[in-house]
């Protein structure tokens, strides 16, 4: 038998079969272009389709037959489709910040559904941008409210199908009833809004034959990008940790119970079998690379940064203007605190800043009680940087897996595949596989407690953290 998995990422389209036991039978991608502008950032839908189109069809001619299809999107893209899946509205991007003023409603008049799950709604989330869409775009009657994936999957099956409770959390979905709470008041009424299941339920099969996938071929509920990145790195046990590093940087964990987060950078997603994977969405990550270092010889860099840790400039590495996580700060900006002395310097920064943008994240879960005792996985497109995946074990002073395959679209075929295995546990357990794993290199985890002590002191002074999550962070220094 064969999975496939797709992951809708910000660059391009990824797809992955993958057999039951975890190999890699085949993989295709494709590229998507975005149009930024200031805090908008939009992406044309029918890319997503084309992409998809090609990626596929270029996987399925490399293996005999596919028996379940799930995918993955960036969390908080919305748009408006029709009853045929045609996008009614632009589809505004996870990091578009042009509802604020709703968010700040929201804030006012908060979303039942939000409270159990410990969210706080920033103007990035998927209800604040539908509720702008609706209010500056002649939006049908008929139209639905639709995350990314649900065009595909709505496409696959040839006819509406509900939306899974991962990507609609920020669209304001409550998770323990798996219902929609009354978002009428915010002049969004029911009729707008899809059905809604938890990840890994089967939608549906295949209406026809798609880019390679026959008809029939079952279609299951996806994720957000960040939760199919979780499950690529078997991070489902109670006190796992995954940090996804791609364009930006996710953490994902699970515990037995929702975490609150009185800042609310923190939230919780709802696991297939009912716990909780809690994590957040930072703006720092490798973008920043993509974006400063564009023609570079990333792998050569790689070697001169060796010779700078740490580096004497301390980096915030932002990919866009405002933070989401480990605290929210809309008006935040990348900056350095020191002068680079050359290109390998600053690289080395950059990598570092990452790093210490990570080791915040994780005093933050643990200041809300969380335990972060179990393994630390690193999954994402950075992973193919070895050096990158070393200097993160260092930086964290502990122990970090790498699993064989770390991308989203792998976790989503595991997620295809738990319909047979009969639950995503087992799945993950059949088919993720450890490629690496990295203890902190000896003596060099305590070069970099002085920079780290000194990027949180900078966050403070700045107000983007509170004086709680600066003495925690600076407390637990004395383990390194």
């Amino acid at each position: 038998m064969s999975w496939l998995g797709v992951d809708l990422g910000t660059q391009g389209v990824r797809v992955v079969a993958a057999s039951d036991e975890g190999a890699v039978l085949a993989s295709a991608a494709r590229p998507l272009t975005s149009r930024r502008d200031g805090g908008e950032h939009e992406q044309d839908p029918e890319d997503w389709w084309t992409a998809f189109l090609a990626a596929a069809g270029e996987v399925t001619q490399q293996v005999d037959r596919v028996d379940g299809i799930a995918i993955c999107g960036t969390s908080g893209t919305v748009l408006f489709l029709d009853d045929e899946a045609r996008p009614c509205t632009p589809a505004l991007m996870y990091d578009d910040a042009r509802a604020a003023a709703y968010a700040d409603r929201l804030i006012k008049d908060p979303v039942e559904g939000w409270t159990i799950a410990g969210a706080k709604p920033q103007p990035t989330w998927a209800l604040a941008k539908a509720l702008w869409l609706l209010e500056n775009h002649d939006v049908p009657p008929g139209a639905r409210l639709a995350h990314q994936v649900d065009l595909l999957t709505q496409r696959l099956v040839g006819e509406p199908v509900a939306t899974d409770t991962s990507n609609a959390l920020k669209s304001g979905v409550d998770l323990t009833t798996l219902a929609w709470p009354d978002l009428a008041k915010y002049a969004l009424p029911e009729e707008r809004l899809p059905n809604v299941v938890l990840p890994g339920t089967k939608l549906g099969t295949v209406a026809k034959k798609t880019a390679g996938i026959d008809a029939g071929t079952t279609v299951v509920a996806g994720l957000t990008d960040g939760c199919a990145a979780q499950v690529a790195s078997g991070a489902l046990g109670d006190g796992s940790w995954n940090f996804v590093l791609g364009t930006t940087l996710v953490l994902k964990g699970t515990t037995e119970t929702p975490l609150r987060d009185p800042d609310g950078a923190l939230y919780s997603h709802r696991a297939p079998d009912g716990s909780w994977w809690p994590g957040g969405a930072s703006s720092a990550g490798a973008g920043v690379l993509a974006r400063d270092f564009a023609q570079a010889d990333l792998a050569a860099l790689d070697q001169a940064a060796k010779a700078y840790e740490p580096a004497k400039a301390i980096t915030y590495p932002l990919v866009s203007q405002g933070e989401r996580f480990p605290f929210t700060r809309p008006e935040a900006r990348a900056f350095t605190v020191g002068q680079p002395t050359n290109d390998a310097e600053r690289y080395a920064s950059v990598l570092q800043g990452v790093a210490y943008v990570e080791r915040l994240c994780l005093d933050l879960v643990a200041s809300l009680g969380a335990p972060i005792d179990g393994p630390v996985a690193l999954t994402g497109g950075a992973t193919k940087s070895a050096y990158w995946n070393q200097l993160q074990a260092d930086v964290l002073g502990r122990e970090v897996v790498v699993p064989e395959v770390a991308d989203g679209a792998f976790g989503m075929a595991v997620l295809a595949a738990s319909t047979a295995y009969g639950s995503l546990n087992a799945a993950a357990a059949a088919m993720v596989r450890v490629r690496d794993r990295l203890i902190p290199r000896e003596g060099v985890s305590e070069r970099f407690v002085s920079p780290y002590a000194a990027l949180v002191r900078e966050l403070a002074e700045r107000g983007w953290i509170g004086e709680r999550l600066q003495q925690f962070a600076l407390a637990g220094l004395g383990d390194m």
